[in-house]
């Protein structure tokens, strides 16, 4: 039987690579997006839906995902939009910080909220994708790191809170991937070999996780590159 996903970030980046490689496992799959004009041809295959709208528009998220999930299972949640804004606390804008709270935390804590009976009648599964700086101290980037932080700490309760119902949590912890996360910054991953993640390096990870034998599950897992480099703008 197929099996039903909802992936937020869904028209770009690591978003977009998780998209691909699940509709190639045979998943259904619904790709939350802002703008989907420049994600290529990923909305020609049979079994990709797209949802175009803007997940800060928290009113319209419950009505959005419950028009989805009518009359369907659904299986995976895959928390995955994200945005980054950088630099000394005191410089960054407090829009710029209700933007970081609300996209990296509240929209996943909403959705999982949302989504949690059908998944625990599926027996499904919420991938949340936060970050490295979860696990460490965050110098320019403080705001940031707290958002995956919390977000880290949401998976670890909410798994110990449904895994009676048979419904798995994992947060996946990418180290820094070429992706335009860092649009905001004064820096961006590194282009030399090995010094880098690439989307499809979590969309693998993706795979990975939901291939492993349903006794057991992966409640972290961190991806790093060999070699630790960043590069200025």
């Amino acid at each position: 039987m197929t099996k039903t996903a909802i992936v937020t970030g869904a028209s770009s980046g690591i978003g977009k690579a998780i998209c691909e490689t699940l509709l190639n496992m045979d998943y259904e799959v619904y790709g939350i997006g802002r703008d989907f004009s420049r994600s290529g041809n990923i909305d020609e295959h049979v079994s990709f839906h797209k949802v175009e709208f803007d997940l800060l528009e928290t009113s319209k998220i419950e009505p959005t995902i419950r028009d989805i999930s009518k009359g369907k299972t659904i299986d995976l949640l895959v928390n995955c939009a994200g945005v980054g804004f950088y630099g000394l606390h005191d410089e960054i804008k407090p829009e710029n910080i209700s933007e970081l709270v609300r996209t990296n935390l509240e929209v996943p804590l909403l959705l999982s909220n949302i989504l949690l009976k059908k998944l625990k009648e599926t027996k499904g599964t919420i991938l949340n994708i936060a970050s490295v700086t979860a696990n460490q101290s965050n110098p320019h980037g403080a705001a940031y790191g707290a958002t995956k932080a919390g977000l880290l700490s949401f998976g670890k309760s909410l798994f110990d809170e449904v895994r009676k119902h048979g419904v798995k949590v994992t947060t996946i912890l990418p180290d820094m991937t070429d992706t335009n996360l860092y649009r905001n910054a004064d820096f961006e991953a590194s282009k030399e070999e090995n010094a880098r993640l690439v989307p499809q390096d979590v969309a693998d990870a993706v795979r990975y996780i939901l291939s492993a034998d349903p006794h057991m599950v992966i409640t972290e897992f961190t991806i790093r590159p060999q070699l630790h480099r960043i590069e200025k703008k």
